[in-house]
Protein backbone atom coordinates (compact mmCIF):
# COMPACT_ATOMS: atom_id res chain seq x y z
CA UNK A 1 0.00 0.00 0.00
CA UNK A 2 1.44 3.39 -1.28
CA UNK A 3 -0.67 5.57 1.92
CA UNK A 4 2.18 5.16 4.57
CA UNK A 5 5.14 5.47 1.97
CA UNK A 6 6.29 8.26 3.62
CA UNK A 7 5.02 7.96 7.65
CA UNK A 8 6.92 6.88 10.28
CA UNK A 9 4.43 6.94 13.44
CA UNK A 10 7.00 7.63 16.40
CA UNK A 11 5.81 6.25 20.67
CA UNK A 12 8.19 6.47 23.37
CA UNK A 13 8.52 2.56 23.49
CA UNK A 14 8.38 2.38 19.77
CA UNK A 15 9.02 3.25 15.89
CA UNK A 16 7.10 1.90 13.04
CA UNK A 17 8.18 2.74 9.51
CA UNK A 18 7.42 1.57 5.94
CA UNK A 19 8.64 -1.31 4.65
CA UNK A 20 11.78 -0.51 2.27
CA UNK A 21 14.26 -1.97 0.39
CA UNK A 22 17.02 -1.18 3.17
CA UNK A 23 15.10 -3.24 5.18
CA UNK A 24 15.12 -6.58 2.94
CA UNK A 25 18.17 -8.17 3.99
CA UNK A 26 17.21 -8.35 7.57
CA UNK A 27 13.73 -8.93 6.78
CA UNK A 28 15.26 -12.15 4.30
CA UNK A 29 17.99 -13.25 7.40
CA UNK A 30 15.04 -13.42 9.52
CA UNK A 31 12.68 -15.57 7.26
CA UNK A 32 15.32 -18.49 6.99
CA UNK A 33 14.57 -19.62 10.48
CA UNK A 34 11.92 -22.49 10.23
CA UNK A 35 10.20 -21.57 13.51
CA UNK A 36 9.58 -17.89 11.79
CA UNK A 37 8.29 -19.74 8.51
CA UNK A 38 6.05 -21.81 10.71
CA UNK A 39 4.80 -18.87 12.08
CA UNK A 40 3.89 -17.05 9.15
CA UNK A 41 2.47 -19.75 6.82
CA UNK A 42 5.72 -18.90 4.10
CA UNK A 43 8.00 -20.56 2.65
CA UNK A 44 12.07 -19.16 2.38
CA UNK A 45 12.72 -16.61 -0.58
CA UNK A 46 15.76 -16.07 -2.28
CA UNK A 47 17.09 -12.46 -1.56
CA UNK A 48 15.95 -11.41 -5.15
CA UNK A 49 12.17 -12.69 -4.58
CA UNK A 50 12.05 -11.13 -1.29
CA UNK A 51 13.01 -7.57 -3.04
CA UNK A 52 10.44 -8.27 -5.62
CA UNK A 53 7.64 -9.18 -2.72
CA UNK A 54 8.61 -5.48 -1.41
CA UNK A 55 7.89 -3.78 -4.19
CA UNK A 56 4.77 -5.69 -4.49
CA UNK A 57 3.61 -4.97 -1.13
CA UNK A 58 4.02 -1.67 -1.58
CA UNK A 59 2.33 -1.53 -4.86
CA UNK A 60 -1.00 -3.55 -3.62
CA UNK A 61 -3.90 -1.60 -2.26
CA UNK A 62 -4.63 -4.74 -0.10
CA UNK A 63 -1.76 -4.87 2.07
CA UNK A 64 -0.53 -2.42 4.40
CA UNK A 65 2.52 -3.12 6.57
CA UNK A 66 5.33 -1.43 8.80
CA UNK A 67 8.63 -2.58 9.91
CA UNK A 68 9.10 -2.17 13.86
CA UNK A 69 12.02 -0.95 15.48
CA UNK A 70 13.05 0.09 19.38
CA UNK A 71 12.57 3.53 19.91
CA UNK A 72 14.06 6.19 18.37
CA UNK A 73 16.77 8.40 19.38
CA UNK A 74 18.06 11.30 18.48
CA UNK A 75 20.42 9.76 15.72
CA UNK A 76 17.41 8.70 13.78
CA UNK A 77 15.45 12.11 13.80
CA UNK A 78 16.40 15.55 12.80
CA UNK A 79 14.12 18.91 12.46
CA UNK A 80 13.70 21.04 9.61
CA UNK A 81 11.55 24.37 9.97
CA UNK A 82 9.84 23.90 7.27
CA UNK A 83 9.48 19.76 7.26
CA UNK A 84 9.24 19.31 10.53
CA UNK A 85 9.85 15.95 12.20
CA UNK A 86 11.44 13.53 10.14
CA UNK A 87 12.80 10.22 10.79
CA UNK A 88 15.90 9.30 8.37
CA UNK A 89 16.15 5.59 6.99
CA UNK A 90 19.02 3.78 7.89
CA UNK A 91 19.73 5.54 11.39
CA UNK A 92 16.95 4.96 13.58
CA UNK A 93 15.74 1.91 11.25
CA UNK A 94 18.70 -0.06 10.91
CA UNK A 95 19.17 -3.46 10.97
CA UNK A 96 20.44 -3.44 14.95
CA UNK A 97 17.16 -1.57 15.34
CA UNK A 98 14.92 -3.35 13.62
CA UNK A 99 12.84 -5.72 15.47
CA UNK A 100 10.11 -7.14 12.96
CA UNK A 101 7.39 -6.10 11.27
CA UNK A 102 3.33 -5.37 11.51
CA UNK A 103 0.57 -6.02 8.78
CA UNK A 104 -2.72 -5.67 7.60
CA UNK A 105 -4.32 -7.34 4.87
CA UNK A 106 -7.87 -6.54 3.40
CA UNK A 107 -10.42 -8.58 2.08
CA UNK A 108 -14.19 -8.29 0.65
CA UNK A 109 -16.76 -9.87 3.25
CA UNK A 110 -17.92 -13.48 1.39
CA UNK A 111 -20.97 -13.67 2.86
CA UNK A 112 -19.71 -16.23 5.00
CA UNK A 113 -18.42 -14.00 8.09
CA UNK A 114 -21.59 -13.21 9.71
CA UNK A 115 -24.00 -10.56 9.57
CA UNK A 116 -24.99 -7.73 11.62
CA UNK A 117 -27.51 -6.19 9.61
CA UNK A 118 -25.01 -2.81 9.72
CA UNK A 119 -24.13 -3.18 5.55
CA UNK A 120 -25.20 -0.31 3.41
CA UNK A 121 -26.56 -1.44 0.07
CA UNK A 122 -23.76 -1.07 -2.41
CA UNK A 123 -21.40 -1.00 0.15
CA UNK A 124 -18.53 -3.26 0.11
CA UNK A 125 -17.72 -4.87 3.27
CA UNK A 126 -14.00 -5.29 4.05
CA UNK A 127 -12.27 -7.46 6.73
CA UNK A 128 -8.96 -6.28 8.29
CA UNK A 129 -7.01 -8.96 9.47
CA UNK A 130 -3.91 -7.85 11.48
CA UNK A 131 -0.68 -10.10 11.77
CA UNK A 132 2.44 -9.06 14.13
CA UNK A 133 5.51 -10.35 13.78
CA UNK A 134 8.38 -10.38 16.76
CA UNK A 135 11.08 -11.82 14.81
CA UNK A 136 14.32 -10.71 16.95
CA UNK A 137 14.24 -13.00 19.54
CA UNK A 138 15.74 -10.43 22.12
CA UNK A 139 12.80 -8.19 21.61
CA UNK A 140 10.28 -10.97 22.75
CA UNK A 141 8.72 -10.78 26.04
CA UNK A 142 9.62 -6.60 27.21
CA UNK A 143 5.96 -5.62 25.87
CA UNK A 144 7.06 -4.63 22.20
CA UNK A 145 3.68 -6.27 21.32
CA UNK A 146 1.26 -4.49 22.83
CA UNK A 147 3.01 -0.74 21.64
CA UNK A 148 3.11 -2.16 18.77
CA UNK A 149 -0.28 -3.18 18.47
CA UNK A 150 -2.19 -0.03 19.72
CA UNK A 151 -0.07 2.20 17.73
CA UNK A 152 -0.99 0.72 14.33
CA UNK A 153 -4.56 0.34 15.70
CA UNK A 154 -4.73 3.86 15.84
CA UNK A 155 -3.14 4.06 12.50
CA UNK A 156 -5.70 2.05 10.97
CA UNK A 157 -8.37 3.91 12.72
CA UNK A 158 -7.43 7.57 11.80
CA UNK A 159 -6.58 5.92 8.40
CA UNK A 160 -9.38 4.08 7.59
CA UNK A 161 -10.97 6.06 4.97
CA UNK A 162 -7.55 6.22 2.71
CA UNK A 163 -6.86 2.73 3.63
CA UNK A 164 -9.88 1.33 2.13
CA UNK A 165 -9.80 4.17 -0.45
CA UNK A 166 -6.65 2.44 -2.20
CA UNK A 167 -8.30 -0.68 -1.39
CA UNK A 168 -11.21 -0.37 -3.55
CA UNK A 169 -10.07 2.96 -5.56
CA UNK A 170 -14.12 3.88 -5.95
CA UNK A 171 -14.32 4.80 -1.88
CA UNK A 172 -17.44 2.13 -1.75
CA UNK A 173 -16.23 0.59 1.32
CA UNK A 174 -17.09 0.09 5.19
CA UNK A 175 -14.48 -1.61 7.20
CA UNK A 176 -16.45 -4.09 8.71
CA UNK A 177 -13.96 -5.26 11.52
CA UNK A 178 -10.67 -5.99 12.77
CA UNK A 179 -9.37 -9.56 12.97
CA UNK A 180 -6.55 -11.93 13.80
CA UNK A 181 -5.82 -15.32 13.39
CA UNK A 182 -3.89 -17.35 16.11
CA UNK A 183 -2.41 -20.73 16.55
CA UNK A 184 -4.69 -21.80 19.80
CA UNK A 185 -0.65 -23.24 21.56
CA UNK A 186 0.68 -19.50 21.14
CA UNK A 187 -1.31 -18.13 24.55
CA UNK A 188 1.08 -15.23 24.65
CA UNK A 189 -0.25 -13.98 21.66
CA UNK A 190 -3.84 -14.41 22.19
CA UNK A 191 -3.34 -12.63 25.80
CA UNK A 192 -2.02 -9.85 24.25
CA UNK A 193 -4.95 -9.18 22.07
CA UNK A 194 -7.79 -10.27 24.33
CA UNK A 195 -5.83 -7.59 27.00
CA UNK A 196 -6.49 -4.93 24.03
CA UNK A 197 -10.11 -5.71 23.01
CA UNK A 198 -10.37 -8.27 21.02
CA UNK A 199 -12.89 -11.48 21.46
CA UNK A 200 -12.50 -15.21 20.18
CA UNK A 201 -15.34 -16.06 17.75
CA UNK A 202 -15.49 -19.27 19.27
CA UNK A 203 -14.23 -21.15 22.00
CA UNK A 204 -12.66 -24.02 20.07
CA UNK A 205 -10.16 -23.61 17.35
CA UNK A 206 -10.94 -24.53 13.72
CA UNK A 207 -9.46 -27.18 11.47
CA UNK A 208 -5.85 -25.34 11.62
CA UNK A 209 -6.12 -25.35 15.11
CA UNK A 210 -6.41 -21.43 14.95
CA UNK A 211 -8.56 -19.44 17.16
CA UNK A 212 -9.91 -16.22 15.34
CA UNK A 213 -10.78 -12.91 17.34
CA UNK A 214 -12.53 -9.85 16.67
CA UNK A 215 -12.25 -6.16 17.05
CA UNK A 216 -14.87 -3.88 15.64
CA UNK A 217 -14.23 -0.52 14.29
CA UNK A 218 -15.95 0.97 16.83
CA UNK A 219 -14.14 -0.59 19.74
CA UNK A 220 -10.98 0.04 18.24
CA UNK A 221 -11.57 3.43 18.03
CA UNK A 222 -12.91 4.07 22.08
CA UNK A 223 -9.24 2.39 22.85
CA UNK A 224 -7.81 5.80 22.12
CA UNK A 225 -9.71 8.25 23.62
CA UNK A 226 -7.29 8.67 26.84
CA UNK A 227 -4.32 7.62 24.96
CA UNK A 228 -1.41 9.77 24.20
CA UNK A 229 -1.34 9.61 20.01
CA UNK A 230 1.66 8.71 18.42
CA UNK A 231 3.71 11.40 16.39
CA UNK A 232 3.79 10.96 12.88
CA UNK A 233 6.94 12.25 11.37
CA UNK A 234 7.65 12.36 8.08
CA UNK A 235 10.27 9.34 6.30
CA UNK A 236 13.15 10.19 4.06
CA UNK A 237 14.60 6.60 2.58
CA UNK A 238 18.73 6.43 2.97
CA UNK A 239 20.72 8.58 0.89
CA UNK A 240 22.22 6.16 -1.27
Amino acid sequence: MKLNATTSLLTPKILLVPYSPHHVPQYHTWMQSPDLQKLTASEPLSLEEEYAMQESWREDGDKLTFITCLPLGRQGERKGEEEGLVVQGGLGDGDGRMIGDVNLFLSEDDGDEGRDGSGEKGVRQVIGEIEIMIAAPEARGKGYGKAILLTFLWYIITNTSGILYEYSKKGNASLKFLRVKIDAENQTSISLFEKVGFTKTSPKPNYFNEVELRLSRADAAALFKDMEEPIIALYKLPVK
